[in-house]
């Protein structure tokens, strides 16, 4: 006589311990994981601009290290800024791609990262006297007038002979003794046409009555003390080694941006609660170890997407969104085949284990297609795309943690347990559907 089988009920006490841990774990860090995400500029407002990389000269060639150099440069005139976390990638061959969140004057902004920053000392007549290769490198700052206390920026010249024999050469052309301080000067411009602008390159036109042999130069202006500091920042930071030419931008304010954020988390937690819902409704008890795996789900997408220490914008949101559905998805393939597993007249405990292995193919392939499209989206795409696409891939990757094998964990410990032998209907299957045979 066969010894009839009780509930194990150890299992079921462990199931309930699991859940309370992670739910204990959630509810610990979840806000500190989602605080600490950074926002792209279209959640947090910004500035975003494309340049494509033209030479400065024609013998100049644009390959992949030169655009290397222009991304440090243009980094170091981020810092002047003092923007945290900007975000400079090139693209393709000859653009180069700025994302700076948080930035409140955008027109500030992108006069800083377009011009080239070549500092040059001319006479009247628009002859070279001076140019960068004769400051010291970093030493612009700064300072303030003796006599006015207005801003001002001061500049090292690494001869102050050779600033003495410039002097004496401009000083000697009176009437004509100015010394026109220019920055960005080009071929066409001349020193008549440009001093006569509102917006002019020329910074500066002081008049030299002495011979000056110091190493020091004052460049005085109608600055503010921001100006004047920009102004030292993008001289400290270096020319740019190539001309950068804007052909898109986009600006997002930071009311618009945070408007955007919330909708799309209305729009989030909307459509979960709607996936959710359809899995309690449909699949029964299954449908509650699939919310507990979902919640899970969601939980440790944003804590790899904060370990990786990426950007979430709009599409990373409806990216994870769509990792929901993903892992959803793995969900209902294996519930079904439990089901049909059930109506074929098998036990619980069978059914699980064929409908778990027949089911893991399935999930194995629509999955792989999925990254390998995102790979392709994140290799060809923008950035925008770009983190759509790294968002997909994590949400792909961690469902197989715990839409796939969680899931698993969570319902076997209660097949296993046998108190769920003979009862289809949690599982949502009728009786009148299985099968006699």
């Amino acid at each position: 006589m066969k010894k009839k089988r009780g509930v194990k009920k150890w299992r079921i006490a462990l199931f309930f311990a699991i859940v309370a841990a992670l739910a204990g774990l959630i509810a610990a860090n979840v806000m500190d994981h989602a605080d600490d995400i950074k926002l792209g500029l279209d959640l947090q407002g910004g500035f975003e601009v494309l340049y494509e990389v033209t030479p400065i000269s024609d013998n100049q060639e644009i390959d992949r290290d030169l655009l290397t150099d222009t991304v440090s440069a243009i980094n170091a005139r981020i810092d002047v800024l003092g923007v945290s976390e900007p975000n400079v990638s090139i693209e393709g061959d000859d653009r180069i791609r700025v994302q700076l969140a948080g930035v409140t004057d955008q027109q500030a902004a992108r006069e800083l990262l377009s011009t080239e920053a070549r500092l040059s000392f001319r006479d009247v007549n628009d002859n070279l006297m001076l140019d960068g290769s004769d400051l010291v490198e970093g030493g612009a700052r700064q300072s303030f007038h003796q006599d006015t206390n207005r801003p001002i920026v001061t500049v090292t010249i690494q001869d102050a002979n050779l600033f003495g024999d410039v002097t004496r050469e401009i000083m000697e052309m009176r009437p004509d003794n100015q010394m026109a301080i220019w920055l960005d000067y080009d071929e066409e411009d001349s020193f008549d046409e440009e001093i006569m602008k509102e917006d002019s390159k020329i910074i500066s036109a002081p008049n030299v009555d002495e011979v000056l042999r110091t190493t020091d130069i004052m460049i005085t202006g109608d600055f503010t003390i921001e100006e004047a500091q920009n102004l030292a920042g993008i001289l400290n930071a270096g020319a740019l080694p190539v001309e950068l030419e804007e052909i898109y931008s986009n600006s997002v304010g930071a009311s618009l941006g945070e408007r955007a954020m919330d909708l799309a988390i209305t729009a989030g937690f909307i459509g979960i609660a709607l996936i959710f819902a359809y899995m309690l409704l449909y699949y029964r008890f299954m449908g509650i170890i699939a919310v507990i795996t979902l919640t899970v789900y969601i939980y440790f997408v944003l804590v790899v997407f904060n370990w990786m220490n990426a950007v979430l914008t709009l599409p990373g949101i409806a990216a994870l969104i769509l990792g929901v559905g993903m892992a959803v998805d793995a969900n209902i393939i294996t519930y079904e085949r439990i089901k049909d597993e059930l109506r074929s007249g098998k036990s619980t405990m069978s059914a699980f284990k064929a409908g778990s292995r027949r089911s893991l193919s399935t999930i194995l392939d629509a999955n792989i297609t999925t990254i390998l499209a995102a790979g392709v989206l994140f290799y060809f795409g923008t950035s925008a795309v770009q983190g759509f696409a790294v968002m997909l891939i994590t949400s792909i990757l961690v469902s197989f943690i715990t839409a796939v094998y969680g899931s698993r964990l969570l319902l076997g410990l209660w097949v296993n347990s046998r108190i769920l032998n003979k009862k289809p209907k949690l599982f949502g299957v009728k009786e009148s559907e299985i099968s006699e045979l």
